[in-house]
């Protein structure tokens, strides 16, 4: 099992340096039904893997030119401020029984993996659909204005804070659409907010959980020798066809991760 944990880390990365986003998605189940942990510490150390791996991406991302700065901070400006208030003072406020209706008792463990099991399902329609398949044909300078994209970021960010994924599958749609930035480009930009938003994210953590800095830095190395890895399939696969495949998969995770949680 400990194994099979480990190679799903590695898909986390791969998924990250193919698509540049989808890879976060997967974090969280990899956390709390392949290596045990609790939900609620799961989206924490989700963060920084996330966050991490992501960096990494996006640094090697803009040696080549393909991160659009302006359009990071934009998006980011709103999104870090909202993760870094939901993680440091909303979370730690939600009780861990929320509700007993007949006996059965809702906590929020069960709330947060119900939650992420909707966001899968999203994430995979998105997916599916591929929306941002395909490059702008010109960029919008107009479009790329502060106050239009922050009730956007607001969102992203609370997705992250909430739930710890990345947001990638909401962010490149919007950056291709609403920015009109070319999709090498997006990619790139979408894993600089991810990591920005993920790491602060996890910044406001500190002092809320007891953290297994040895489990946390072997899993993200993992995760990023897998951001690799997916960087040089990228090369030789088309990725919109990946993308596709992938949205799939997530497809049926959700759909198990709501089931296991509610019925089963």
């Amino acid at each position: 099992m400990e194994l099979i944990a480990y190679l799903a880390t590695a898909f986390i990365g791969i998924s990250l340096g193919l698509i540049g986003g989808g890879g976060s998605i997967l974090t969280m189940p990899v956390l709390v039904y392949l290596f045990g942990i609790n939900p609620l510490l799961a989206t924490s150390y989700s963060l920084f893997v996330v966050g991490t791996t992501s960096l990494v991406g996006a640094i090697n991302n803009y040696r080549k030119e393909q991160v659009h700065l302006k359009a990071a901070f934009f998006f980011g400006s709103a999104s870090i401020i909202t993760v870094f208030i939901t993680r440091k003072f909303i979370l730690p406020s939600v009780p861990t029984h929320v509700l007993t209706i007949n006996g059965f008792t809702i906590t929020s463990a069960l709330v947060t993996m119900v939650l992420f099991g909707a966001l899968m399902l999203l994430a995979a329609t998105s997916m599916i659909k591929d929306q941002g398949s395909q490059d702008a044909e010109k960029e919008c300078k107009d479009c790329l204005r502060f106050f239009n994209l922050f009730g956007y970021g607001v969102g992203i960010g609370l997705v992250t804070g909430l739930l710890g994924a990345g947001g990638g599958f909401l962010l490149i749609p919007a950056l291709v659409f609403l920015v009109k930035i070319p999709m090498k480009k997006a990619i790139g930009t979408s894993l600089l907010i991810i990591a920005l938003n993920s790491m602060i994210g996890f910044a406001g953590d500190l002092g809320h959980f007891a953290v297994n800095w040895k489990f946390l830095m072997g899993i993200t190395s993992v995760a990023i020798t897998g951001l690799f890895l997916g960087t040089i399939i990228s090369k030789k696969i088309r990725g919109n066809q990946l993308k596709k495949g992938f949205g799939w998969f997530i497809l049926l995770m959700g759909i198990f991760i709501i089931l296991k949680e509610v019925i089963i």
